[in-house]
């Protein structure tokens, strides 16, 4: 069984930094996906980043790039999303997801992309304070 478990959300000031961790167990699968997503209150939950298996393909949306960057680390399972910069329209619950398969994103205006993903945690409130 996959299981999902984000940790790191918490409370920070505009300006500042936080890291997302998404600890992963279960996988079966040869290639994968990883997603960050967030939903804010009243919001569509949307896709932030997405990692594929050793790294090959990473994405952002644009709003969050040069701020915002995933990363695995290569002797477990786990995956981070170094945010900075953080500014308050990033306040949300940040969500961790997986599916089988590498899931190569590019582009702007992506949707949908919540229903490509099978797996997921739990979700870590992030608060920006102006």
């Amino acid at each position: 069984e996959v299981q999902l478990v984000e940790s790191g959300g918490g409370l920070v000031q505009a300006g500042g930094s936080l890291r997302l961790s998404c600890e992963a167990s279960g996988f079966t699968f040869a290639d994968y996906t990883i997603g960050w997503f967030r939903q804010a209150p009243g919001n569509e939950r949307e896709v932030v980043s997405t990692i594929t298996t050793g790294s090959r393909n990473t994405y952002y949306i644009d709003s969050v790039k040069g701020r915002f960057t995933v990363s695995k680390d290569n002797t477990k399972n786990t995956f981070f999303l170094q945010m900075s910069r953080l500014k308050p329209e990033d306040a949300a619950v940040y969500y961790c997801a997986a599916r089988s398969g590498r899931l190569n994103l590019s582009g702007s205006g992506i949707t949908g992309v919540r229903n490509l993903f099978d797996y997921w945690g739990q979700g870590t409130q992030v608060t920006v304070s102006s």
